[in-house]
């Protein structure tokens, strides 16, 4: 488990000082894939810092384990630095160093006997999906390899914790689904605690059990991945979840407008039920009409997110039935947004 409490971090910048990490309190699971999101200067990539003492914190403290990280000193920070590795956006590989050499590289500091190196690269390797390309360079690689490279790298020591830099926001879609498929293999294969830092909402929705949203050094919103895509409670959190879901509120006054009759519903699908045949299920059961308007459904590492917005016609008593049915026989939520 790591525990963040009171973490604090502020720079001088011309004689100003700005506080980029913010009296930051957090705890996150063993063995759980934890996401921070925010905008530029939010200050998550100086929290990752932290957590590792890349940068030196102001005030605050950092438990990894059984250890304070922000209470060791030099030698035995850099003996506990082998259990937290890390991957960086823009892989900062060793050019000179073909990818044998760059994965080999921390067990040379480490002093691993040459059998030993030689035999952990290979696994490496072959866990990351670079076999064949042992002796290759880091110019003859393609991004998404050379990010693997960096992820084999950061694995060299066995680390119990990975931290990951805005690893995939150099790599195109299609690179990006790779690379976070690969971070949950590894997290599952290997019971790695992992940490990512990103300014992209669908990469927390692919692969992240919990998620803590940053603005101004601070957490502003943190829960079930599932939760906060449901029901984003502050104004940047909502922004986020945009990017995947759409701004179903810019559209809902013109959807009211064009259709006044009977109930406006909106349906909040969460984990399994986001499957149930419910359109067809209450269509058959009540004497009322039902014309899906809007919707959009989702996949979590959790399960299944979305919302459905529908117009039911029919008799008043009958709809107000269906709703009553929908909230007492289902585990769907029910919003109702307008009625005639």
């Amino acid at each position: 488990m790591i525990s963040i409490k009171g973490l604090t971090k502020k720079f001088l910048i011309q004689h100003k000082e700005i506080t980029a990490v913010d009296d930051l309190s957090l705890t996150i699971k063993k063995g759980e894939i934890f996401g921070v999101i925010g905008y530029s200067g939010a200050g998550k990539s100086t929290l990752i810092r932290l957590i590792n003492r890349l940068e030196e914190p102001t005030s605050g403290s950092v438990i990894i384990g059984d250890k304070e990280i922000t209470n060791l000193r030099k030698g035995e920070l850099r003996n506990a630095r082998q259990n937290i590795g890390m991957i960086f956006q823009h892989f900062n590989l060793l050019w000179s160093r073909t990818v044998s050499e760059n994965i080999s590289f921390p067990l040379e500091i480490a002093g691993v006997p040459k059998d030993e190196r030689e035999k952990r690269v290979q696994e490496l390797i072959q866990l990351v999906g670079l076999a064949g390309r042992e002796n290759a360079y880091p110019s003859q690689l393609s991004g998404g390899q050379k990010q693997r490279v960096g992820i084999a790298r950061a694995l060299a020591n066995d680390p119990k914790v990975l931290l990951c830099d805005e690893a995939t926001s150099a790599l195109d879609p299609e690179t990006t689904n790779s690379i976070l498929d690969l971070l949950v293999d590894i997290n599952e294969r290997l019971g790695l605690t992992i940490i990512l830092i990103t300014h992209e909402m669908h990469v927390i929705q692919k692969i992240c059990n919990r998620v803590a949203v940053m603005e101004n050094g601070k957490i502003v919103e943190q829960g079930e991945v599932i939760d906060v895509f449901l029901k984003p409670k502050h104004s940047v959190t909502k922004k986020f979840v945009e990017q995947v879901m759409g701004n179903e509120e810019g559209d809902l006054t013109e959807i009211i407008d064009d259709h006044s009759a009977g109930k406006l519903v909106r349906l909040h699908f969460i984990g399994e039920t986001a499957n149930q045949a419910l359109i067809s299920t209450i269509s058959k059961q009540f004497n009322i009409e039902v014309n899906i308007l809007q919707g959009k459904i989702n996949q979590t590492k959790l399960g299944a997110y979305g919302t459905l917005t529908v117009q039911i016609l029919g008799e008043i008593e009958e709809i107000d039935r269906t709703i009553t049915f929908i909230k007492e026989e289902t585990s769907i939520e029910v919003e109702v947004l307008a009625h005639a």
